[in-house]
């Protein structure tokens, strides 16, 4: 793998994207240390592939309709509902 996998650009556009403010001494200790992760990934491909064992079952149980809340029941204890619905806090 080469020095310079990943450019301190790269580690400024991903900073600002996650909304984190990165001095000059992060950002070239976290150039460091993603090329490091990739070169970890890159050594997977070293590994030798071996024969694939038999698909896996299902072994869970089958679903089955049952008796369950009231819409009424399962949100009175909600802190807020809405339209027959949970209301959770707004996302920004």
């Amino acid at each position: 793998m080469s020095d310079n996998a990943v450019e301190p650009s790269e580690v400024r556009h991903i900073a600002d994207l996650a909304r984190i403010d990165l001095d000059d001494d992060e950002v070239e200790r976290f150039t460091e240390q993603f090329g490091e992760i990739l070169a970890a990934f890159e050594a997977l491909d070293e590994v030798p592939e071996t024969e694939r064992e038999a698909d896996l079952a299902n072994v869970m149980r089958p679903d089955e309709v049952r008796e369950s809340l009231s819409q009424e029941e399962a949100l009175q204890n909600a802190p807020e509902s809405e339209a027959g619905q949970f209301k959770g806090p707004k996302v920004s």
